[in-house]
C-alpha cells in the first residue's frame, strides 16, 4: 500500500514502501510502530469504534489529548473497526493482505480467537511478518496472566534492585515496555532485513518478561554466581564509589567515578587533595567500595565548598564524570534540546504540540513526524483504498462493523 502520509518528505526514509498494520494499544506495540513511522514506515493503526487504544483515555494533557498517546502514535493512520463482527474481520483481512508486517499486543489469545494470529495470517502468505507482544510469553505458567508494566517489574526483580534502602519501587517510567517495544522494533528491522536476502517472513514472539529479563542481567549474574541480590541505593551505585548526589553550596551534583584515573581527577585536581588520590582506603573502587560511607564523607566535604555552578564546571574541566539532578522542566528548557534544534512542531486533533525529534539522527533525511490520528482518522479513506465503495462503506457503518 502507498503511504498517504507525509508524502512529499518519504523518499530517502529507511522504511519507505513498508507497510504495518498494527493491532495495539497502551505502550509496548504503540513504541515499537512509532518509531517504524518514524522511520518511514505506512503504519495503520486498527482500532476499536468508540473508545479505541485505551491510551486514548488516560488524560487530557496535550490540548485534550492523553500524553501518551501524543507520545506514542504520531504518523500512524487510524482505522476504526469492530472485530467482534465478521464484517470487520473480514476488512482487517484485506487490509493485512497488503501489509509486509503486522504487530500486536491485544490480551492474552485474543488475536488468535479471531482467526488473525501468526499461523493464520501467514499460512498463504509466508513472506508476511508478524510480530505477538505479550506479558509473559505465549507458554509457561503466566501465560494467561494480564500483565501491565507495574506487575512485570515486580514479576521479574526489577523492583527489589530499585528504589530506596526502605522502599522497593518502579521505575519512573514504564521500563517493561519500553524494553518490549525497542526488541519488538529491533526484530522487525532484523526480519524486514532477512526478507530482503531471502523472500522469508517471520513469526516472533517478544514478552515484557523476557525484554526485562534480559536488561537485568547485570544483577541476575551476581545472584547466579556469587550469591549477591544487588541492594537498593538510590542514586548511588552498588559496585561503584563515589557515586551519588553531593551536596553543594545551593542544591547537590551528582558524581560518578568509574574508574581510579577518575578518582585521581576529583581528588587532585577538583579538590586540590593530592593526599586522598593513593590513600589506602580511596586508591581502588574494590576500597573505596568496601569503605563507601568514608569515601561519600570525604567527597561531601568538598563539594560543599562550591556552589553547584562552579563545582559543575570544575568537574568537567577535569573530566569528571558529573551531572545536575533535573526535573522535567528542567529537561524541557535543557540547551542540549535547545541549541541542537531538537524540538519540532507536530499536529493532533486539538491543535500543535512539541515534540523531540527521533533518538536515531540520519544525517542525510530528517525523519518525518506526522500527525497525531484521531480514532477513525483514516477509515474511510483506507477502505477506500482497498477497493470499498460509498455505499459499501455506509453498509458497514450502518452493520457496526467501521467506525
Amino acid at each position: 500500500m502507498t503511504s498517504t502520509v507525509n508524502s512529499t518528505v518519504r523518499q530517502g526514509l529507511p522504511l519507505d514502501g513498508i507497510t504495518v498494520v498494527s493491532f495495539e494499544q497502551a505502550v509496548a506495540a504503540p513504541l515499537a510502530t512509532r518509531h517504524l513511522a518514524d522511520l518511514g514506515a505506512r503504519v495503520i493503526k486498527v482500532e476499536r469504534i468508540g473508545e479505541g487504544d485505551f491510551a486514548r483515555n488516560y488524560d487530557r494533557a496535550v490540548h485534550g489529548v492523553a500524553s501518551h498517546f501524543v507520545w506514542l502514535n504520531r504518523g500512524k493512520e487510524s482505522v476504526s473497526v469492530d472485530l467482534k463482527t465478521a464484517d470487520g474481520v473480514a476488512v482487517v483481512r484485506k487490509l493485512v493482505d497488503r501489509a509486509d508486517v503486522v504487530v500486536q499486543n491485544l490480551a492474552p489469545g485474543a488475536i488468535d480467537r479471531l482467526g488473525l494470529g501468526a499461523e493464520a495470517l501467514r499460512a498463504d502468505r509466508p513472506e508476511l511478518i508478524v510480530v505477538n507482544m505479550t506479558g509473559y510469553g505465549t507458554d509457561g505458567p503466566l501465560q494467561a496472566r494480564k500483565a501491565y508494566d507495574m506487575l512485570v517489574q515486580a514479576e521479574t526483580g526489577l523492583c527489589s534492585i530499585t528504589g530506596t534502602p526502605e522502599t522497593a519501587t518502579k521505575t519512573g517510567i514504564p521500563a517493561s515496555d519500553i524494553a518490549a517495544g525497542m526488541y519488538a522494533l529491533t526484530a522487525v528491522q532484523a526480519a524486514l532485513f532477512r526478507r530482503e536476502r531471502t523472500g522469508a517472513g517471520a513469526a516472533v514472539d517478544v514478552s515484557m518478561f523476557d525484554a526485562t529479563v534480559e536488561w537485568l542481567g547485570h544483577p541476575m549474574y551476581l545472584q547466579m554466581y556469587q550469591d549477591t541480590q544487588v541492594e537498593r541505593m538510590g542514586l548511588s551505585h552498588a559496585s561503584i564509589a563515589p557515586y551519588d548526589a553531593y551536596p553543594t553550596v545551593d542544591g547537590q551534583i551528582l558524581i560518578g567515578v568509574q574508574n581510579d584515573r577518575g578518582w585521581r581527577a576529583l581528588v587532585a585536581e577538583v579538590f586540590g587533595r593530592r593526599d586522598l588520590a593513593e590513600h589506602p582506603k580511596f586508591a581502588t573502587n574494590i576500597l573505596r567500595v568496601r569503605n563507601r560511607a568514608e569515601t561519600d564523607q570525604v567527597v561531601a566535604e568538598h563539594t560543599r565548598r562550591f556552589d553547584t555552578e562552579e563545582l559543575d564546571k570544575r568537574l568537567a574541566a577535569a573530566g569528571v564524570p558529573a551531572a545536575r539532578l533535573n526535573d522535567m522542566r528542567g529537561l524541557i528548557d535543557h540547551p542540549q534540546l535547545s541549541e541542537r534544534g531538537r524540538w519540532r512542531q507536530i499536529d493532533t486533533e486539538s491543535g500543535q504540540a512539541r515534540a523531540v525529534l527521533p533518538p536515531m539522527t540520519f544525517t542525510d533525511v530528517e525523519l518525518p513526524m506526522g500527525p497525531v490520528p484521531a480514532l477513525g482518522d483514516h477509515t474511510d479513506a483506507v477502505l477506500t483504498e482497498l477497493g470499498f465503495t460509498d455505499t459499501a462503506i455506509a453498509a458497514l457503518r450502518t452493520g457496526g462493523a467501521v467506525g
